[in-house]
């Protein structure tokens, strides 16, 4: 469990209740459900793209660090992914 509350091996996945698809009319990543849809900015998809329930918190964390060359990631993933989890986005 990080400081966070997050355990780092947790495997974070979508939850089946959203769908997770890019609109192309709106040039952006949208989780649908059945009462809407939610607009994600590009580094909540980025996250969230990842969440697949076979990568683990510090894999998904260690991946956006390489693929966008950006030191120091964990904590402000680990706080979305939180807030994702609150939101009922993710199990």
């Amino acid at each position: 469990m990080n400081a966070l509350g997050l355990a780092s091996d947790a495997r974070p996945c979508l939850s089946s209740l959203y769908r997770m698809q890019f609109e192309g009319t709106q040039d952006c990543w949208v989780l649908l459900y059945p009462e809407g849809m939610v607009k994600l900015n590009s580094t909540a998809a980025e996250i969230l793209r990842r969440c697949d329930g076979q990568a683990n918190v510090q894999q998904v964390i260690t991946t956006l660090e390489r693929d966008f060359a950006q030191p120091d990631l964990h904590d402000d993933v680990c706080c979305f992914l939180k807030d994702a989890y609150a939101r009922g986005w993710l199990v």
